[in-house]
């Protein structure tokens, strides 16, 4: 049984876009049943990225709440369930298309992530963030799965100034989605990272990243004890205020994690999501095939 308890909440905001392409499940359930977490950032610009980012957020939440049926087998097998669960959702989008469900070349990202027994697994295609504080210290976990790596490495070698590099037209081009053809790299790490009370660990999509890694820092830092749902509120209205004038849509699912005050341990949950008999109905109507009955 796992000596923690973990508060989590989601929050979104479209930005300055004309649609919003992010697309967030969670399902965190009290007592010790495994928790999920997944999110998909529709590709920007391409068609139909926001049915794009659903398809993948039920595919992967499907295969994830049959997984968390047989928590045993989650246990030994979780990385390859959370893989599996990946290829499900790109065969799914390639599926979408070839019946005319959305238009070729849809995609999106994914990070998506089971907590149990005091751990976290994760995987990540793309480059929506996953971010973990630990104490004060800021890092991410996952790898950016587009070019700004690369054009920040022209910055620190002197080949483009930095003004320069953070309108780069190519900066946000994916060197790795989910599109419904091969997946060029996914990180998903064979074991799972121990949790410790005052952890944070951020779900996001990359409109977050507006804000900067040191703001990002400072805001879980000065709202640590305010609880999972005041966090993710901060961040968006951070985001907000921050003003950029072409934002992207921005989503986070936030996860605090907390010792427990008695000695049984439970979940908390701030933005309670629906029960796991709600979410099995919810998730197999949506993989109906269109024009057929219950």
């Amino acid at each position: 049984m796992s000596s923690l308890l973990i508060d989590a909440a989601s929050a979104s905001w479209i930005g300055t876009r004309s649609r919003q392409e992010d697309s967030v499940l969670t399902n965190i359930p009290p007592g010790d049943e495994p928790g999920l977490i997944v999110l998909s950032d529709g590709m920007g610009g391409h068609a139909d990225g926001d049915i794009a980012s659903r398809a993948i957020v039920t595919e992967v939440l499907a295969d994830l709440f049959l997984a968390a049926c047989r928590p045993d087998a989650l246990r030994v097998h979780g990385a390859d369930i959370l893989r599996r669960a990946a290829e499900a959702a790109n065969i799914r989008l390639r599926d979408h298309t070839s019946a005319g469900v959305g238009q070729e070349g849809m995609g999106g990202t994914l990070v998506s992530g089971v907590i149990q027994d005091g751990g976290l697994r994760w995987l990540s295609v793309g480059d929506s963030p996953l971010y973990l504080m630990r104490g004060d210290a800021l890092q991410r976990l996952n790898e950016d799965h587009s070019l700004a790596p690369q054009i920040d490495l022209m910055v620190a070698q002197g080949e483009i100034d930095a003004e320069s590099a953070k309108t780069h037209p190519q900066r946000g081009v994916l060197t790795s989605a989910l599109t419904g053809g091969p997946i060029a790299k996914v990180d998903c790490p064979d074991e799972p990272m121990a949790l410790h009370p005052g952890d944070i660990v951020v779900f996001a999509s990359d409109g977050v990243d507006a804000l900067g890694r040191t703001r990002i820092s400072e805001l879980l830092r000065d709202h640590r004890h305010r609880g999972a749902g005041a966090i993710a509120e901060r961040l968006i209205e951070a985001v907000e205020r921050h003003g950029a004038q072409d934002q992207d849509n921005v989503s986070v699912v936030v996860v605090a994690v907390r010792p427990p005050p008695y000695e049984r341990a439970e979940r908390v949950v701030t933005h309670p999501g629906p029960s796991w008999r709600q979410w099995a109905g919810h998730v197999f109507a949506s993989l109906r095939p269109r024009g057929t009955q219950p």
